[in-house]
């Protein structure tokens, strides 16, 4: 796995003009092709008057899935050149769709190209990224008298609490980079005198 990749910060809508063409890039996160793909749709449905609505995604934090669409412009000079500008950005898991209502200026092969990937650039800077980091999934099991004090412990020490199960104990279910592993064990150790019962689960991705 990959130990960290970047994806969109939040869905939304950029627009430029170039030569009285107008792109609207609209950015989204997406978890699956198919988020990907009723993303796409769900555009396309928005804009059915315009030129050209051509689209880019990258799924898989090791860019294992790679899609574009150029939508009847010319080949190569827009769904390419937008995934070019995902990729140069080290986005993952992310889609985007560029639509255009032309503006009686032909661009041509060069200036299209620009003006795609340029799009994509243009609204990843307008809606901003996030960076997901690779962590061990870890579980901490703990009395519930100490349960509290060891759950503000880990949120004021900026642990990311994933869940929390009752039952005759409590069950803390929080992430851990691998480096950090050994020194969080010999903390727990320590403010628990011991009693906490402290297992490593399966790999994920979470919030910088």
């Amino acid at each position: 796995m990959q130990d960290e990749y970047r994806t969109v910060a939040r869905e939304g809508v950029h627009e430029t003009e170039v030569n009285r063409s107008r792109f609207l890039c609209a950015l989204a996160p997406a978890a699956t092709e198919q988020e990907a793909q009723d993303f796409v749709a769900r555009v396309r449905k928005e804009h059915p008057t315009a030129s050209h609505n051509c689209f880019a995604y990258v799924i898989g934090a090791d860019a294992s899935v790679q899609k574009a669409s150029d939508d009847g412009e010319p080949g190569g000079t827009a769904g390419v050149p937008m995934l070019q500008m995902l990729l140069r950005r080290d986005m993952r898991y992310a889609v985007a769709v560029v639509t255009r209502y032309y503006g009686g200026v032909k661009l041509g092969a060069g200036g299209l190209i620009r003006a795609y990937g340029g799009a994509v650039g243009e609204a990843l800077d307008a809606l901003g990224t996030r960076t997901r980091r690779r962590f061990r999934i870890a579980t901490v099991t703990v009395d519930h008298q100490r349960a509290g004090k060891i759950q503000n412990d880990l949120r004021s020490a900026g642990r990311t609490v994933r869940d929390v199960s009752y039952g005759t104990e409590v069950t803390i279910e929080i992430g851990l980079p691998d480096a950090e592993v050994e020194q969080f064990a010999s903390w727990l150790a320590d403010a628990t005198a011991g009693t906490a019962r402290f297992a490593l689960g399966g790999e994920a991705y979470g919030e910088v």
